[in-house]
Parts: C-alpha cells; structure tokens; sequence
C-alpha cells in the first residue's frame, strides 16, 4: 500500500472498535469508523474487536507498528505490517484456526471474503492521510 507504517497503524489498531470488513454482516449494518479516534495504544488483554455493538476476543501479542495478533471464537488472527521502500507498507493477516474437516472449506472461504474486504478497507484508509477525531 502507499502509506508507510506509522500511518497505517492506528487504523489497524481501531479494529478494536469495529471488524472494517462488510459492515452489514460483520457490524449489524453500523459502519466502522472512517475517521481516527483518540484511542489509547493497544496492550496484550484488550479487546481484540467489536461486531454487532459485542466486544469479541483479545490481544494476545503485539508489537508498536509492527504487529497485532488477536483470538476470536477460537481462531488467532496476526497482522504483519512490513514497510517497503518509498514510505510504503506490505500488510499481510495469517489466520489460524482448528474447524472441523466438514466445516474448513467453507470457513476458509468465508473467511477469505472478509478478510479480503477488511484488508483492503485499511489500505484505503490509510492512504488517504489522517482524519481524525478527538472523541
């Protein structure tokens, strides 16, 4: 993405407050936050994000800028942000979970939808530069 890690990290970060994936499933159909809040740095224990108005997982490891991994329902979810040259930032998600043989395939493309969607709502955001908010 066009944007270098210190600009793509705090939107990273407020997937504390909403999944940034398709609102209407993920959220109830309350949109994810399009500007940046006055949010505390994130600690390993808080909350790893909120859908549908529910407080879900938590923060198992992370690193300022660098990386975020959370556990929801069972599943670890890392994020990797690897700057590049020209204040650019390769961001990449491992997901890892242990479903069922029966249910794998069709978690896997689920998943793959909305993180696809999620991903590319965080490249947008941060490459429009910093909006932000004091709430």
């Amino acid at each position: 993405m066009q944007a270098p890690p210190q600009a793509l990290w705090p939107w990273l970060t407020q997937v504390r407050l909403a999944p940034y994936s398709y609102d209407w499933i993920d959220n109830l159909g309350r949109r994810s936050p399009r500007e940046l809040l006055a949010l505390p740095e994130p600690i390993v224990g808080d909350r790893y994000t909120t859908a549908g108005r529910r407080q879900m997982g938590r923060i198992v490891s992370l690193e300022h800028e660098r990386q975020l991994t959370g556990t929801i329902l069972g599943a670890f979810l890392s994020y990797l942000l690897l700057p590049g040259e020209h204040q650019t930032t390769r961001l990449l998600l491992k997901v890892v979970m242990n479903p069922s043989r029966l249910l794998a395939p069709a978690l896997s493309v689920a998943d793959l939808i909305m993180a696809r969607r999620q991903l590319l709502n965080f490249k947008a955001l941060a490459e429009q530069g910093p909006h932000h908010n004091k709430r």
